[in-house]
């Protein structure tokens, strides 16, 4: 799968069903060396606000990437 095959598609927490964003208003972490994905990193709050913050969730934790949706399990911690 490539990189702009993902673009677009909205992401959502297996957990508590819960939209989270859409991948593009998200960064991707690449390791530099293998250049695989790490991990997503999905900010939380307005852009625009001072106090906004992340969510950062290891590749692994994506369950399934379907056509419109990427479901992940987001860790415990990082709420």
């Amino acid at each position: 799968m490539r990189l702009s095959e993902l673009s677009g598609k909205e992401i959502v927490d297996f957990k508590k069903a819960e939209r989270l964003g859409v991948l593009g208003h998200t960064d991707i972490e690449f390791n530099e060396k293998s250049g695989q994905i790490q991990s997503l990193i999905i900010p939380t709050g307005k852009w625009m606000r001072k106090q906004s913050s992340e969510i950062r969730v290891p590749w692994q934790q994506i369950r399934t990437i379907g056509s419109e949706m990427i479901i992940l399990e987001v860790p415990e911690n990082n709420y």
